[in-house]
């Protein structure tokens, strides 16, 4: 299994980006997934979670309103469109998916099997 996050940069506070997560390995549209995001010296946070029907998604509280979490099931690929981003948002990013299908949302990283590597994402002030 391998799952890879990639679109994380250098923005400046206010700004958008959209990070992508791509798997292989696994049947990408039977699973839920989630990011996560982990600040130095911290433990990582749940961010956003899609389940595998793609019907109900779910927020960190921090995130709702700015952030938007989707999938495309063609292309074994998961977004985070992240908008109107404030310095506290800088952190590594993680995408993450449970060792089982058809498993409920859950913003505990312990509910989760596969990760990537990580996308980092810095927003200046």
């Amino acid at each position: 299994v391998q799952v890879v996050e990639s679109g994380g940069g250098l923005v400046q506070a206010g700004e958008s980006l959209t990070l992508s997560c791509t798997a292989s390995g696994l049947t990408f549209e039977t699973r839920t997934w989630a990011w996560f995001r982990q600040h130095p010296g911290k433990e990582r946070e749940g961010v956003a979670c899609i389940t595998w029907q793609g019907d109900r998604t779910y927020y960190g509280d921090s995130m709702k309103g700015r952030f938007t979490i989707s999938r495309d099931n063609a292309k074994n690929t998961l977004y985070l469109q992240m908008n109107n981003l404030k310095p506290e948002d800088t952190a590594m990013y993680y995408c993450a998916t449970a060792q089982l299908a058809h498993v409920l949302c859950s913003g505990s990283p312990t509910m989760y099997h596969y990760w990537g590597q990580g996308t980092q994402v810095t927003v200046s002030s």
